[in-house]
């Protein structure tokens, strides 16, 4: 039996007391309150820990039970995790595979169902897997996945497309929830949305669409990853409504989430004066609610799951964190780990689906001439959105258009799951590449290889290291090559989480060499390729007007 005493943060009654946990087989037996004896350390402030709403585990590049190991370093006790990277290149078997990780970490994972894998239908882009309606039915009715993932074909919600309404009906009735993804609906179009029973969504970008969206019935999940950041905008609705607010890092890169999670948010909403109770609402309670996961919330009879942290300022520190009784992190101790061997094992598991050929010069050649009308993608640091820019120019935009010198780089995407499939080459500029190549097989959603660079050269290096490693991340520069190999589904490596944040700091610098300046090139780079998301994208087909979802060429 374990006694754990200190300030209690009871965030159901909403008060704090001098008390004690009394544990016993993993679960909380008691909670007494009692006078704290005066010591010389100052006792800790017990508390639940916080959740993730909705996360991408793969964007992390660690395998699940990796991924546990430092989140619970930031008092992180349980994710909403949607498996739709791996899903799009595996399918169901990635989906296990991420469950089968997953159950090796002491940590809580909550999997869903991918709902769009592809993310759009028909002949826009190509993944390595698809889970139809019948895949779905199948997942929904399974205990180990809790609810259908992001529903991101909006279009498909607001025609009332059959496929689309049939993955829904199959999650509502088994009584698992639906997530959300429809940026800028807002109106009539976000009443029509919710109104299929989605209920959850991390994609609004504005307080207006946050608004409404809450005001239909969906619950807002204020997103804060490494390429999109909303809090600023969204943070006004922890105060007005902090029953329908949730927290989520969406994408979080290796190097951020080695620094942070969500106690990265609930510090900046503490200073930002937000009140103690609303903002631990939104961080711990909300989703253990929505999705009906009893985790722990500090209540007699509840899982022994929470953390400790020496004060209640925006500057705490996580102490500990404790999962099911067993303290899984301690900020002053190295704690043994029992899954050492279930490493060894797990970490020669790669499952992968890579059939790409090398390429030549000739495969990413552009016929561009004086007169010419093209389509430039306008990309910006810390937003997954683009402009469209459509000019008229007066030669080469590699060369001598417009715009200034470097301003504008080749994109190419690559199949990497059809043999003998061909790139697709377009024009880019926000990367400010200019001497040099990166390429990636992260590349939102199917995961086909993209690549930008300076001159075809270097972009054929790049990609042809790529199918080399059947997957990673690579920079070329005019002098040397670094990259990063993920061989698992090409997206995650079998490596500690803090390794992985140490290549891609180093991979991240040596970007900066040939140019770019972006905080996050790699993951700004795999949404051009995310036709769900405007103004304009290319996928492994086409290069898309994604407004008016119409193919440009």
């Amino acid at each position: 039996m374990e006694h754990i005493k200190g300030h209690i943060v009871d965030v159901i009654r909403r008060e704090i007391f001098g008390g004690e946990l009394v544990i016993e087989g993993g679960k909380i037996v008691e909670v007494n309150r009692c006078a704290l004896p005066e010591r010389e350390k100052p006792w800790p402030y017990v508390m639940p820990g916080f959740i993730d709403g909705h996360v991408h585990i793969e964007s992390s590049m660690m395998v699940p039970h990796k991924f546990a190991r430092i989140a619970v370093s930031h008092g992180t006790i349980g994710v909403i995790a949607d498996p739709h990277e791996i899903g799009n290149v595996l399918g169901v078997e990635g989906i296990n595979y991420m469950i089968r990780s997953g159950k090796e970490a002491r940590f809580n994972f909550l999997f869903g169902a991918p709902s769009c894998v592809p993310a759009v239908g028909g002949d826009v882009e190509t993944c390595g897997r698809v889970i139809d309606v019948k895949d779905t039915e199948a997942l929904m009715a399974r205990d180990d996945i809790g609810f259908l993932g992001e529903m991101m074909n909006y279009p498909g919600v607001l025609a009332d497309d059959k496929e689309v309404m049939a993955k829904i009906t199959a999650a509502l009735r088994n009584g698992k929830p639906v997530d959300g993804h429809a940026p800028g609906l807002t109106g009539q179009q976000r009443d029509r949305y919710a109104a299929a029973g989605i209920t959850t969504d991390h994609e609004c970008s504005t307080i207006d669409e946050g608004r409404s969206c809450i005001k239909a019935g969906m619950k807002v999940i204020i997103r804060e990853g490494s390429a999109a950041k909303d809090y600023k905008l969204l943070s006004p609705l922890i105060a007005e409504s902090p029953n329908m607010v949730m927290f989520c890092t969406d994408d979080c890169h290796p190097d951020d989430f080695v620094r942070g999670h969500i106690n990265l948010i609930v510090k900046r909403a503490l200073a930002d004066g937000y009140d103690l109770w609303d903002v631990l609402q939104a961080a711990s309670v909300n989703a253990q609610k929505h999705y009906k996961q009893p985790w722990g919330l500090l209540q007699a009879g509840d899982p022994a799951t929470f953390i400790t942290v020496d004060n209640i300022t925006p500057h705490f520190r996580v102490e500990s964190t404790w999962i099911r009784g067993e303290e899984v992190f301690n900020y002053n101790a190295s704690l043994p780990s029992r899954h050492d061997i279930d490493d060894y094992i797990l970490d020669y598991d790669f499952p992968n689906n890579f059939v790409a050929a090398p390429i030549t010069a000739n495969d990413i050649a552009m016929d561009i001439h004086a007169g010419d009308t093209v389509h430039v993608i306008h990309a910006g640091d810390g937003s997954l959105l683009t402009e469209h820019d459509e000019v008229m120019v007066t030669g080469n935009p590699l060369f001598d258009s417009q715009y200034p010198w470097t301003e504008v780089q080749k994109i190419v995407v690559y199949n990497r799951y059809v043999p003998g499939a061909k790139p697709v080459v377009g024009l880019v500029r926000g990367f400010n590449i200019k001497q040099g190549a990166i390429a990636a097989s992260v590349a939102h959603d199917c995961h086909n290889i993209v690549a930008i660079g300076s001159n075809d050269d270097y972009l054929v290096k790049a990609i042809n290291r790529i199918v080399e490693m059947q997957g990673g991340q690579v920079v070329v520069t005019p002098y040397d090559m670094l990259d990063i190999p993920l061989p698992i589904a090409g997206l995650m490596a079998p490596m500690s989480g803090h390794e992985i944040a140490f290549r891609t700091l180093c991979i991240q610098e040596k970007v900066k060499d040939i140019g770019c300046k972006m905080k996050s090139p790699f993951i700004t780079m795999a949404f051009m390729c995310l036709p769900v998301i405007p103004d304009i994208k290319m996928t492994d087909r086409h290069l898309m007007d994604t407004k008016t979802f119409k193919v440009i060429y």
